[in-house]
């Protein structure tokens, strides 16, 4: 089969597909795929480019601002669908993350030309970057979810949180421009920083308590894991550095309140029209709830990433796991396929 794996971008999030990507071209290229990598801002690597971009391991900060506005103006955008590597791929594998990947213009994009890809569709992206529509739609299918408000807020309004708050962008993952705020006073400058990477901020009540995060697989939930932190959150720096944090699969729960948590990260997934796979995370508040705080559509894949760590405590290794996505994605492809020929006859 000849799959386009497509990574990297110009979002701050650009080493964590490379360093994805690497695994997936590994892992499809040992179950004997045709692979081609693209990058969705220099365009296809080849093999020197390969041995450049995608390198496994993440470094401590995301990339400079000044050089991710210089790629952003070079993005490929709608020109994807010119590049041969994508247009007469059997199937696109997509490792990438921030708005443009994760959001549903690529999807978008590949519907249009009729290129079968992983993951979640247009609407379910869209849904899932956006923070406050997402914990809309938690809220509406009875998911728990920390109490919240978009900026700007009245004081009042942000009082009515308590403090510590969380202040964040709205439509950016891997904790870019998350402040913890414990105090009026910081709530301004928290609010700069999170406008450096998104135009719409989130204020958030802070849940204190055990992090948990389970995958989905096909409609179904993976194991529960239970992160553990150096820092008070799950930062960047934890996320993607080896041994700055914990992460513990399965997690160390009573079975009811593992299911509890499974059970909630399959309702939240279809909440938000999502399919084939997704991550859900919460934090467990003083009485015991699992609280929602986002689902990624497009979660990690490198070597210290939640989503493999999930399926491996549920029996499935990577290979398997990217082999699995791969198939979801052709099978859906066949019965629209079926369809539409069922239409025009």
């Amino acid at each position: 089969m000849r799959v386009t794996v497509l990574t990297g971008g110009a979002s701050p999030e650009r080493d964590v597909a490379f360093a994805g990507a690497a695994q997936v071209v590994a892992a499809l290229r040992g179950r004997g795929h045709d692979v081609t990598v693209v990058d969705t801002v220099n365009g296809a690597l080849g093999p020197a480019g390969e041995a450049r971009d995608l390198v496994p391991s993440v470094g401590r900060t995301p990339p400079d601002g000044d050089v991710l506005r210089a790629m952003a103006e070079r993005e490929l955008g709608p020109r994807l669908a010119d590049l041969p590597e994508v247009r007469q791929a059997d199937l696109a594998f997509l490792v990438l993350h921030g708005r443009l990947g994760e959001g549903g213009t690529v999807q978008a994009l590949l519907e249009l030309i009729g290129v079968p890809y992983t993951g979640s569709g247009p609407l379910g992206s869209a849904l899932a970057m956006d923070k406050d529509m997402a914990k809309r739609l938690f809220r509406a299918t009875g998911v728990p979810t920390p109490d919240w408000v978009l900026w700007p807020a009245t004081p009042r309004e942000v009082a009515s949180l308590g403090y510590p708050l969380v202040v964040k962008p709205s439509k950016v993952g891997s904790t870019l421009g998350l402040t913890v705020v414990r105090e009026p006073g910081g709530i301004e400058a928290a609010v700069e920083t999170a406008l450096q990477f998104d135009d719409e901020v989130l204020v958030e009540r802070f849940v204190a308590g055990r992090e948990l995060t389970v995958g989905v697989l096909s409609d179904r939930a993976l194991a529960v894991g239970e992160i553990i932190p150096q820092h008070e959150i799950f930062d960047y720096e934890c996320k993607y550095t080896p041994g700055m944090s914990r992460e513990i699969f399965p997690a160390d729960l009573p079975p009811e309140p593992a299911a509890r948590v499974r059970q909630l990260a399959v309702t939240a997934h279809r909440a938000l029209k999502l399919r084939d796979f997704s991550r859900v995370d919460f934090r467990l508040d003083a009485a015991g709830t699992p609280q929602c705080l986002e689902a990624n559509t497009l979660p990690g894949l490198t070597p210290t990433s939640l989503l493999p760590q999930s399926a491996a405590a549920a029996g499935i290794e990577f290979p398997a796991l990217c082999e699995t996505l791969c198939e979801l994605a052709l099978r859906r492809s066949d019965s629209r396929n079926k369809v539409q020929v069922a239409v025009k006859k």
